[in-house]
């Protein structure tokens, strides 16, 4: 073939063919992406959504809470001898008892539950959650006359609301005092006896340190525990608030202040669990349920506190460097450590939701950046929604800690969804997230790839 002529002349005609052939197929065919366009199409592989949830979104996980609730804590009042139930409340016996169902109804993580609950009513104009404070605070005021008026001899003995009526510590009736006295400014009831019982016992018999910071003792004397913030700081501050006594105000503010200057260590911008005076080299371990009683603590606090108050500015000082501390620790799924500055312990519902709370009120009443700190929360409610599951039951909370001197303390702690700590931390943040959304949060949209929430609107009214 190549010593026939023929060959010679056909090639080069078929290589002229090839060429302009090519360039035509070429520009057909989809050309690689290279560079930024190859970027653009690549998905990221969010591991909570990452669009900020909408206010019908957040609306269905409350409405999920408040259905669970409602049939895992019935009000359940009973004979005390016979166990019978108490069809009428205002014909009780003698000896009178509550039963429960899988919640108590009465302790500070109750407490916390009435008034999220109270928040979320107002919030959404949903009559269940109002009702479901209401009906509940309503049995455990007619319940506390009761055993008030009858004399010990014919009660035998039975007294279901001893912490209410006899506390014996922040616990017994701090935060259910802080439910009364909103619940009271919200409409639902007269709780004035109950307050004043729980008010008298903050304010005169709960130990103090000599500068006048509630303290306990235990595990050892002096002992500050950061919980205690929230056991005392919502109920002078709402006292103070109802009465328009300048006193509760001060002794409220005196604690942030006095709680912050023992145990926020500034160069984290992080609470301490706790600590005991007088011991030295003491180790300092990050809990995150510590820390959300301590951002709850500051932000209801302000929302009442009057701006012209000499604490007002230091705590909005305080709350603007403890809330860039749990921003910087927040998780990468959108929630935050057993620890907080220990990533390898697992992820804690209740600390998440108290710091999604504190940091969207703080937005909502401008005393921080919504630009800043809008992305922080819109991913962190994002991965708390996926913690309710279909019952309505909130997963993934540690139960009750005490303070404690190692890690594995911490880390080991088991969660369950029946430690009623997550329900109320969980509804102030939804909550106050659907005001953010109403709100400064309205224009929130992706640059970027990324959550951007647009300058905020003057803040709202106060006194919520």
């Amino acid at each position: 073939m190549k010593n026939n002529p023929i060959y010679y002349r056909i090639l080069p005609m078929c290589a002229l063919l090839a060429c302009a052939w090519l360039p035509a197929h070429a520009q057909t065919a989809p050309a690689p992406a290279r560079g930024a366009d190859a970027q653009r199409r690549q998905e990221p592989a969010y591991p909570t959504p990452y669009a900020p949830s909408s206010v019908e979104q957040i609306t269905g996980v409350l409405g999920r809470i408040v259905d669970y609730l409602d049939t895992a804590s019935p009000v359940q009042v009973v004979n005390a001898q016979t166990q019978e139930p108490v069809a009428d409340l205002n014909h009780l016996p003698a000896q009178v008892g509550i039963t429960r169902g899988d919640f108590a109804l009465v302790g500070y993580e109750w407490g916390v539950t009435y008034a999220g609950m109270l928040q979320a009513g107002e919030v959404t104009g949903d009559a269940r959650f109002k009702e479901f404070t209401a009906k509940r605070l309503g049995a455990l005021r007619l319940v506390a006359e009761h055993i008030q008026a009858t004399p010990a001899a014919e009660r035998g003995g039975a007294n279901p609301l001893r912490p209410l009526l006899e506390p014996a510590a922040l616990d017994d009736c701090g935060a259910m005092s802080a439910a009364f006295l909103k619940a009271q400014q919200a409409g639902v009831g007269n709780f004035r006896p109950l307050i004043d019982i729980g008010l008298n016992y903050i304010s005169t018999k709960q130990y103090r340190l000599p500068d006048g910071t509630l303290a306990r003792n235990r595990p050892m004397p002096d002992s500050v525990w950061a919980d205690d913030d929230y056991m005392s700081v919502p109920a002078l501050a709402q006292m103070g608030r109802l009465t328009g006594d300048g006193k509760y105000f001060d002794d409220a503010a005196k604690q942030v202040l006095q709680f912050s200057q023992v145990l926020f260590v500034k160069e984290k911008g992080l609470y301490m669990h706790g600590l005991v005076k007088g011991m030295e080299q003491h180790p300092r371990f990050y809990w995150g349920r510590a820390n959300g009683w301590a951002a709850m603590s500051e932000v209801e606090l302000l929302s009442v506190l009057p701006e012209n108050h000499p604490a007002f500015a230091p705590v909005v000082a305080l709350l603007r460097e403890h809330i860039r501390g749990l921003a910087e620790t927040q998780g990468t799924n959108g929630l935050w450590h057993q620890l907080l500055d220990r990533p390898e312990t697992y992820e804690e519902t209740s600390a998440s939701a108290m710091f999604v709370f504190a940091a969207a009120r703080a937005m909502n009443r401008g005393w921080i950046d919504a630009n800043a700190y809008g992305p922080m929360v819109s991913l962190g409610w994002n991965a708390l929604a996926q913690r309710v599951n279909a019952r309505g039951q909130v997963e993934g909370t540690c139960i009750g800690t005490g303070l404690a001197w190692d890690p594995m303390w911490y880390a080991c702690r088991p969660t369950s969804a029946y430690a009623a700590h997550g329900y109320g931390p969980m509804l102030m943040a939804g909550a106050e997230m659907i005001v953010l959304r109403k709100g400064k949060g309205a224009n929130a949209d992706f640059h970027d790839d990324a959550v951007h929430f647009a300058h905020p609107p003057a803040p709202p009214p106060r006194g919520r």
